[in-house]
């Protein structure tokens, strides 16, 4: 079978494409820039070790949590609920630059983190679930509540590990958050590599129920996406045609 020719309206159904693109890695309104926040917050979470990292941590989560209810369009009972959990982070967020290392407030810092990401993605997935077209933003939207979701638990492992006596991780310690983000997505993802286990409860407990929202996620949300989308270019010339009508 011959391949058809590109046309003008080809180049021109390619350039919009490569526009929206952009467009959604720097709109306040695109997941894309969402997208680049919750990495950007994981680079940092994975890098700074001093006693003020985990305020820089929060203050990069306020806003990414912020950005992703404005993107999603969070409904009131929602955005009231953030805005407790916001300023509770703001606070522990400022107290931890100004007070001597302890623990409880460690853990505290982390578990404030772990409750505003555990907010963003029940208002991504309302959002993205009531979208009519499965396109880019729905792929973005679906793939910010899945990081969300797994850094959440990260953050409280981290918490578990700085609060309770005895090491997160048993003979392998307490860990760093470096290892408790390898740690949850690993298990988000029921990869299972073995080497950093939970040594006892609640950690063991709270790995079983990321691993089965790892896979529930995976198999609706994820699954229907994949499913329903198909990229321009992947498209028949017949459902080209039907989408210009």
């Amino acid at each position: 079978m011959a391949k058809r020719a590109e046309g003008p309206q080809d180049n021109e159904r390619e350039a919009r494409a490569i526009r929206r693109l952009v467009h959604s890695f720097h709109s306040t309104d695109s997941y894309g820039l969402l997208l680049l926040m919750i990495v950007a917050t994981y680079v940092l979470a994975t890098t700074l070790t001093q006693q003020w990292g985990p305020t820089i941590v929060l203050v990069a989560q306020i806003g990414t949590v912020w950005l992703a209810l404005r993107t999603s369009q969070a409904r009131r009972g929602l955005r009231g609920v953030a805005a407790v959990l916001l300023a509770l982070a703001t606070v522990a967020a400022l107290v931890n630059l100004f007070v001597e290392r302890d623990s409880h407030l460690v853990a505290f810092v982390f578990l404030a983190g772990s409750a505003l990401y555990v907010v963003a993605p029940v208002s991504i997935v309302r959002h993205i679930g009531y979208r009519r077209d499965v396109d880019q933003e729905t792929m973005f939207g679906a793939l910010c509540a899945y990081l969300l979701i797994g850094m959440a638990f990260a953050f409280t492992y981290r918490s578990l590990g700085v609060a309770q006596a005895d090491p997160f991780f048993g003979a392998d310690g307490e860990g760093t958050l470096s290892q408790d983000l390898f740690f949850s997505f690993v298990t988000l993802t029921t990869t299972g590599y073995g080497n950093l286990v939970p040594a006892g409860n609640p950690g063991q407990s709270l790995a079983v129920l990321e691993a089965l929202l790892g896979q529930l996620f995976l198999v609706t949300a994820v699954g229907k996406v994949v499913s329903a989308w198909r990229p321009r270019g992947w498209q028949s010339p017949q459902d080209e045609e039907t989408a210009d009508q």
